[in-house]
C-alpha cells in the first residue's frame, strides 16, 4: 500500500529531526571533548595569573606557602560596603603568619566599580596595592593604574599610625594622599576602601590567620587534573 502524501511529509520531517538531533549529539560531544583538553590549561594559566597578582602586593621571597590556596572569604558591611564577597590569601613562613592580600572593591569611583587587591603585612604596614579593574576617565581618574602612574605606590608601608586616621584622605581632605588635577573622586574612593580593609584586618587579625582555609591542601590540583 502506498504511502499516502502525509505520512510521507511526516517520514521526511521525522528524518531531519532525526538528522538534526544527531548533529546536536554530535557538536556537544566534540564540545565536551575539546574543553576537556583546554580545561587544564585555562586552569594553569588563571593560577599563574592570580599568584602573579598576590605576588604585585606580597614579596614572593616573604612566604613560603601556596598562598593562592590559602584562602578565606569574609563579609563585612562596614568595611566593604555593597554585599562583598572579599578573598583574602594569607601569606606564611615556616606556618608563622608574614601577610595578607584582600580582594575588594571601591563600589564609589567617578564612573563606578575600582576593583582592588590590597596586600597587609602582619603588623598592620601596607605590603602593596594594585588596581585589577576600572573605568575611570581616561588621562585623569586612571592614573589610579600603575601602568599609568606610580601614584598606587605610595601606599607602601603605611599602617593605621603611620599617618595616622587623619592622613588616611587626599590632601584636599587633609590627608597625606595626592589627588589628580582635576579628579579627586577616584584617588579619594580608592584611599577609602585601602583605609577600610587596613582597618578591617588591624580589628580581626587572629581570626584572619586561624580560620580553616576555603581549599584544603592538594584540593586545587586534584580538581585541575580531573
Amino acid at each position: 500500500m502506498n504511502e499516502t502524501p502525509d505520512a510521507s511529509q511526516q517520514a521526511s520531517v521525522s528524518r531531519s529531526a532525526l538528522s538534526l538531533g544527531l548533529i546536536a549529539l554530535a557538536s556537544a560531544a566534540l564540545l565536551s571533548w575539546v574543553y576537556s583538553l583546554t580545561e587544564s590549561r585555562i586552569a594553569e594559566q588563571e593560577r599563574r595569573d592570580l599568584l602573579r597578582q598576590l605576588q604585585q602586593v606580597v614579596p614572593g621571597d616573604s612566604f613560603d606557602n601556596a598562598m593562592h590556596e590559602d584562602v578565606i572569604t569574609v563579609r563585612h558591611e562596614v568595611a566593604f560596603p555593597g554585599g562583598q564577597e572579599v578573598q583574602v590569601y594569607r601569606a606564611r613562613r615556616d606556618g608563622a603568619p608574614v601577610a595578607v592580600a584582600m580582594k575588594l572593591r571601591a563600589n564609589d569611583g567617578y564612573n563606578g566599580r575600582i576593583d582592588l587587591l590590597v596586600g597587609i603585612y602582619e603588623d598592620s604596614r601596607i605590603s602593596g596595592v594594585r588596581v585589577l579593574s576600572h573605568r575611570e576617565t581616561p588621562g585623569l581618574g586612571d592614573a589610579i593604574d600603575i601602568e599609568r602612574s606610580d601614584w598606587i605606590l605610595s601606599f607602601e608601608g603605611k599602617s593605621p599610625v603611620q599617618p595616622g586616621p587623619d592622613g588616611w584622605a587626599v590632601k584636599r581632605d587633609g590627608g597625606v594622599f595626592d589627588q589628580f588635577t582635576g579628579a579627586t573622586i577616584t584617588p579619594r574612593a580608592v584611599v577609602d576602601a585601602v583605609h577600610r580593609a587596613l582597618q578591617f584586618f588591624e580589628s580581626n587579625h587572629d581570626g584572619l590567620f586561624s580560620a580553616p582555609s576555603q581549599v584544603q591542601p592538594g584540593e586545587r590540583e586534584s580538581q585541575d587534573e580531573a
